[in-house]
Order: structure tokens, then C-alpha cells, then sequence
């Protein structure tokens, strides 16, 4: 059973926090959730669709191979016409012609070379599955990132407004106790300096989800992707099964390593292949022919004759200029080249199994450290609310408790999409990545 992902409590953003964004993009109307962004994706994406277009080409390679095992026939047409004449007395003149076809067939009995060669084929059937296979996960975990990368976006700018208007509201105590006397005019110029700069916060993160949105406008062919957002309250994916275990599903499961293991395979065939050049072959071959002769020498003569023929041929090789040797040499060394491949990719894919992995543990102990964190920074900003109201904290507190606030919320709901994400990622690192992952995490969002 191959490592799986588990669902827990954990308090998430509102739909109305998203919500006030400002943007049609938030709107779940006419929105498009995670799986039909896949979908739409499959048919109009490039690298996807070149992944199917190579599929496609490997498989009708492959089939070449039979060739080398079938019997092959031809057929050869022949007409000829010639005249003769002579200055001889009496004159001499002779016209005679022919016309014939020849069907020949051959068939092979022992090619040792060929059949391995068709072995070889056999497995790159095996190799081409295992590459678009490759190109759909890969499709996922992109499509995955950019869809919430959308959403982490939206966040955030909806976030740095509710900041905006925050800092606007201290902003206009600020003037008014100024008015009043009770505050200092440097709490006002705190207050208009924190508001000018979460406006260029602003600016910058309506840039950063335009940016976003269009990355993900290319993945699926729209100029106004709208993706579904997160139910209120969800379960975020925890890690339950052990690091190991990923690496076991690793060793049996991912794409690269089992297509290093057909090429080594072939590698080994190759060596069959190249053997092969010391032996005889053996095929059956057979034709048949009919000849249509006429001519005249004063009197036309017309003739035909058929011809049968059935030859079983061996061929047998005595010396080849020593290629046949270093052709061998050649396919040794290339086995071992295709086994340190093999050991490299291993390494490579068990430490991004591991980096996946950690990702994700990182990942979760990240949200439960902001989840604390949002709630300390609640309770210090309503502290020095209510400090400057009295008159023991003053207005600076309060905007320094805001921005911490606003941006441990934010942080937070990056952390989250974070978790999404690296779950997919850690599971194409394990070659376990299948359709009804992206189906779990699809079932997170607003029906």
C-alpha cells in the first residue's frame, strides 16, 4: 500500500476575508475548481500536449520493430523489346520481346540480433508509458502551484486592505485628539506615513496577483482565471507515514528510476545484440517467375516459361574486421554506464523524496506557529488599542501591533497553500502521484 496523506482540523481563512479582494476572481460564480482547471489544462497545454505527441511517436517506433520478425514480399516487373536488322542477302530481320514478374518472399528462421532487438522495443513500450505518466504528474504540480499561488495572492492583497483600512481609521484618531489636544502631531505623521506605505503594499500585490493569475491564464488558455477557493475550517493534509516508507515507495514507484531501470535492461540486451554478430542466421526464402517471350524471324514463335524456387539460406559469419569484438566493448561499457545512472538517479530522487517530505513536516509546524501567532498578535494589537485609548501606549504601538497582525495572516495562509502543494510535490518525488490526489485536495474547496 503506497504512503498516503491524512486530513486534520485546522481553522482556515473565511470566504469573506478572500471575499474582500474587490476582484471577479474571488467570486465563486462561473469560478473553475482545481480538477476542472486540470482538465481544461490537459487539452491546451504545451508541454503537456508535446509529452503525448513524443507517447505517441514512441509507440508507433516501437511498432517498427515487428518488422523485423514478419516475412517480407516484393514484386519485380520486367518488359523488353528488341529488333534486328541485317543487311544480309537475303535480308535478315528478326523482332523478338519479353515480359515478366517475379514474386519473391523471404522469411527469417534464426536472427538473434533482430529478435533481441524486438525485446529492446518491447520494453521502450514500458519507458514511454512511464514518460507521459511523468507528464501528467508533473502537469498536477504545476497547475496545483500556480492555482494557489492565485489564491495566496488574492489573500494577501485583501489582507493589506483590511490593513489599509485600519491604518486609515488610527489615522483619523490621530488627527482628531490632535485637534483636541490630546495627542502630539507626530501621531498623525506615524499614522499618514504607515497609510502611504501599505498603499505601495497595495500597489505591489495587486501587481504580484495580476502576475499570478496571468501564469495561471496560460496553464489553462483563459485571460480570466477564476479559481474556487477553500472551504472555511478544513483539514490540511498531515504526514502519517514515515520517512522511509516514502523512500521505499520511492525505490518502487518513480518514473525516473523505473525508466533507468528499462534502459539498463536494454543495455543488457544490446550486449545480446552485439553477441549476435558471431552467430549464423537462417531464412527461408522463395520466388516464383514467369517470362512471356515472343519474336519473329519471318515466322512469329511465342513461348512462356514459369520458374518455382524455394531456398532455406545460412549465412555464416567468419571475420569482421574485429567490429564484431569492439562493438561488444562498446555495449559493456555502456551497461555499466546505464548502472551508475541508475545508482545516480536512485541518490537523486530518494533526497527530493526527503526534501519533499521535510517540506511538508516544515510546513505544518509552520501553520500551528502561525495559527499561536495570529492569536498573540490579536490579542496585542486589542492591548494596545486599548493602551492608547487610556493613554499608556501610543499610536505607534498600534500600527506596529497592525502590520504584525496583517502580516502574520498573511504568512499564514501562504504556509497553508504551502502544505497543499508540498503534499502533491512529495508524492511526485514517490512516483505515487495519481488523479485521485488532485481529487482530495479538490474536494478542500467551495462546493
Amino acid at each position: 500500500m503506497r504512503p498516503i496523506l491524512h486530513f486534520k482540523l485546522i481553522p482556515l481563512l473565511t470566504a469573506a476575508i478572500s471575499a474582500s479582494v474587490g476582484v471577479s476572481l474571488s467570486a465563486s460564480t462561473h469560478a473553475q475548481s482545481l480538477l476542472d482547471m486540470y482538465q481544461t489544462a490537459q487539452s491546451y497545454d504545451a508541454t503537456y500536449q508535446s509529452a503525448k505527441a513524443l507517447y505517441a511517436a514512441n509507440l508507433a517506433k516501437v511498432a517498427q520493430s515487428n518488422a523485423l520478425l514478419l516475412p517480407k514480399l516484393g514484386l519485380a516487373l520486367n518488359a523488353s523489346r528488341s529488333s534486328y536488322d541485317s543487311t544480309l542477302s537475303p535480308p535478315l530481320v528478326t523482332s523478338y520481346g519479353s515480359q515478366g514478374a517475379t514474386l519473391s518472399a523471404s522469411h527469417p528462421l534464426y536472427r538473434p540480433a533482430d529478435t533481441a532487438s524486438y525485446d529492446q522495443a518491447q520494453k521502450q513500450i514500458s519507458s514511454a508509458e512511464l514518460q507521459l505518466a511523468a507528464a501528467e504528474q508533473e502537469l498536477m504540480v504545476r497547475l496545483s502551484q500556480a492555482y494557489f499561488e492565485v489564491l495566496g495572492a488574492q489573500d494577501s492583497v485583501a489582507f493589506i486592505r483590511k490593513q489599509k483600512e485600519a491604518v486609515a481609521e488610527q489615522l483619523a484618531s490621530a488627527k482628531r485628539n490632535f485637534e483636541v489636544g490630546t495627542a502630539t502631531i507626530t501621531d498623525s505623521r506615524e499614522a499618514q506615513a504607515r497609510f502611504d506605505l501599505v498603499r505601495a503594499q497595495e500597489i505591489a500585490a495587486d501587481n504580484d496577483f495580476t502576475v499570478k493569475r496571468s501564469n495561471l491564464n496560460q496553464l489553462i488558455g483563459t485571460t480570466n482565471a477564476r479559481p474556487i477557493v477553500l472551504k472555511d475550517g478544513l483539514t490540511l493534509p498531515a504526514l502519517t507515514t514515515a520517512e522511509n516508507e516514502w523512500i521505499d515507495a520511492t525505490e518502487r514507484n518513480q518514473t525516473l528510476i523505473r525508466s533507468k531501470l528499462i534502459e539498463l535492461e536494454v543495455a543488457d540486451l544490446e550486449i545480446k545484440k552485439a553477441k549476435a554478430g558471431h552467430l549464423p542466421t537462417i531464412d527461408l526464402q522463395g520466388s516464383y517467375t514467369g517470362t512471356n517471350n515472343n519474336g519473329s524471324i519471318g515466322v512469329p514463335k511465342d513461348y512462356s516459361t514459369n520458374i518455382a524456387a524455394f531456398n532455406v539460406v545460412m549465412n555464416i559469419p567468419l571475420f569482421a574486421g574485429l567490429s564484431t569484438q569492439n562493438r561488444i566493448k562498446e555495449t559493456l561499457s555502456l551497461q555499466e554506464k546505464a548502472r551508475n545512472d541508475l545508482e545516480a538517479i536512485k541518490r537523486s530522487a530518494f533526497q527530493s523524496t526527503r526534501t519533499a517530505f521535510y517540506g511538508v513536516q516544515s510546513g505544518l509546524g509552520q501553520v500551528k506557529a502561525f495559527e499561536a501567532a495570529e492569536a498573540s498578535s490579536q490579542s496585542a494589537l486589542d492591548a494596545n488599542k486599548l493602551g492608547y485609548q487610556v493613554g499608556v501606549r501610543i499610536n505607534i504601538d498600534v500600527l506596529n501591533s497592525q502590520s504584525q497582525l496583517f502580516d502574520t495572516k498573511a504568512k499564514l495562509s501562504k504556509a497553508r497553500y504551502d502544505v497543499l502543494v508540498g503534499g502533491l510535490k512529495l508524492r511526485q518525488a514517490a512516483g505515487t502521484l495519481k488523479l485521485e490526489d488532485l481529487q482530495q485536495v479538490n474536494a478542500l474547496l467551495v462546493k
